[in-house]
């Protein structure tokens, strides 16, 4: 849906010494590694539109370590339409390591100050880091007032990343600092939620990290002399690494690159496996493969499971159409399998990005980004695939349009998941409790036919079904134990996210009719924070 947005995404690539050339190297020259950022993270910008950047180290420069980083897409950040400008950045950056990040922010201002990497300067090479970030650390009001318990510390962002900076820092500034492994475990005993990350530091020394509880995916791949990280497998593959070479970072380990010596070693025990189901039926490239689950058989069987439980009557005049574009693949199957055709009857606007249209209302919004065919759309049955529905505003005017616009007979609207029913606090930004869709509806009871008429009459639709929730587990291949489902059935994966959920659910209860705040918003708001 386009009222959801995920944080980020993390990249990393390094020259290794000493071993043989990887024709993936640009030009063969280990100094040019570096460029291979722009390409990992234009293949994850699907993860974060709002900023860019990257650190790069070069032993040959006084910058050691160097970024480079603004709002806005990667496109625009890198100036990749203007070859010339790209060269020169390329070459004021280049080096044989680098990492990088796209951003999309549940917390903290959309302006460069807070676009990633973070880098940290600092006399002493092994204390000048740069790092990137995904995820959120749901304990970070916790954390925040940790911090400003001490009189001399400040912070000037409100930014969990920000919090991770200072507990990094404080780590590496102990007279007998650990080894990365060891600090990575240090730290992994005070965060709580979600937290990837690529580090880099003056000496050359990298560092690529998944939590202990893999809520957000990690892949990673080597050719020869040269190693590549990034969220998703797809910018891997794309850069031409084989399949067989492209593998996914357990949960609690880490990738640690010192000396030119490449080690993969666990630094946390997962006592608990939570993979995001929403990377799978969402945000994720529907070309990624993440934690061996292939995304697009994911949707697919997504689309097996709706054509499953099928009741609308089909005719000549029955097609299927998706909500463009996640829903696709989900559609494309569906539509298979119940022997109807699969549609475009929406066509999306690529070019109009989020913020040519903020000031508008949502019908408004919905007609500079969709148009409704009426060639194919009119006197049509038409089953509506999406992936899902947060807040209904956008589907409630995708419907009106379809009916309006397009002249559709009827629209039936499918949903390739289960009803959304609570927040999530482990790097997708969601609305509180009351500006959820089903919530209201289900009154904290099971899903029955009744519900879906009153929802279904609520957003102008003439029926809507959801899946049911044991649909995920068996579209995605994994056990439901091992996947983090909190937005669905409200079993949160973590000790802050369940804290988090009951302030939630005693913010819906006490709600007084005035601007709603994400839950995290509201706790932040009594701690000292400034920005």
């Amino acid at each position: 849906m386009s009222e959801l947005y995920h944080e980020c995404g993390i990249a990393a690539v390094y020259h290794l010494p000493n071993r043989d050339p990887s024709p993936l190297t640009p030009l063969g020259d280990p100094e040019k590694t570096s460029q291979l950022i722009s390409r990992l993270l234009l293949d994850i910008q699907n993860r974060g539109q709002l900023a860019a950047g990257m650190t790069t180290f070069n032993p040959g420069r006084n910058q050691l370590i160097d970024t480079h980083k603004d709002v806005g897409t990667v496109t625009e950040v890198f100036q990749l339409n203007h070859q010339q400008t790209f060269n020169s950045l390329m070459k004021k950056y280049e080096g044989p390591a680098a990492i990088g990040h796209v951003r999309y922010a549940t917390c903290g201002k959309d302006d460069r100050s807070y676009a990633q990497p973070f880098e940290r300067h600092h006399i002493q090479k092994s204390k000048w880091f740069s790092f990137g970030f995904n995820g959120q650390l749901a304990n970070y009001q916790e954390l925040c007032k940790e911090i400003l318990t001490e009189s001399d510390f400040h912070l000037a962002r409100e930014t969990d990343t920000e919090i991770l900076m200072h507990l990094i820092s404080q780590e590496l500034s102990k007279e007998n600092p650990a080894e990365l492994f060891d600090m990575l475990t240090t730290l992994s005993k005070r965060l709580d939620g979600a937290y990837n990350i690529v580090f880099l530091d003056a000496l050359g020394n990298m560092f690529v990290s998944r939590d202990p509880v893999g809520l957000r995916p990690l892949c990673y791949a080597f050719d020869g002399s040269l190693f590549a990280a990034a969220s998703e497998s797809v910018a891997l593959a794309n850069m031409g690494f084989e399949a067989e070479q492209i593998k996914s970072l357990p949960p609690g380990c880490a990738i640690v690159i010192q000396d030119g010596e490449l080690t993969i070693r666990e630094y946390s025990k997962p006592t608990q496996k939570a993979h995001c189901f929403f990377e799978w039926i969402y945000f994720a490239n529907v070309c990624s493969t993440l934690d061996d689950q292939s995304v697009y058989i994911t949707r697919k069987r997504l689309g097996e499971e709706l054509a499953e439980q099928e009741t609308v009557p089909i005719d000549e005049d029955t097609i299927v159409v998706p909500v463009p574009d996640t829903a696709k693949a989900a559609a494309d199957s569906m539509a298979y399998t119940l022997r109807v055709p699969c549609l475009e009857g929406l066509i999306r606007n690529r070019y109009i990005g989020r913020t040519f249209i903020e000031g508008a209302n949502r019908k408004d919004k919905v007609r500079a980004k969709y148009t409704p065919l009426p060639e194919v759309l009119e006197g049509k049955r038409v089953l509506l695939v999406e992936d899902t529905i947060v807040r209904s505003t956008t589907m409630k005017a995708l419907i009106s349009q379809l009916k309006e616009r397009g002249r559709a007979k009827e629209v039936h609207v499918r949903v390739a998941c289960p009803p959304i029913i609570a927040p999530c606090f482990y790097g997708i930004d969601m609305s509180t409790i009351n500006e959820l869709f089903a919530p209201k509806f289900l009154n904290g009871g099971e899903m029955s036919p009744e519900v879906e008429e009153a929802m279904a009459e609520a957003i102008g639709a003439d029926t809507l079904k959801y899946l049911p929730k044991a649909s995920i587990a068996r579209a995605v291949g994994l056990p439901g134990s091992s996947l983090c489902q909190a937005c669905i059935d409200t079993t949160y994966p973590t000790e802050s996210g369940r804290q988090l959920y009951q302030i939630a659910v005693e913010n819906s209860l006490n709600d007084n009719g005035e601007e709603a705040h994400r839950t995290y918003d509201v706790t932040l708001s009594s701690s000292p924070v400034r920005s």
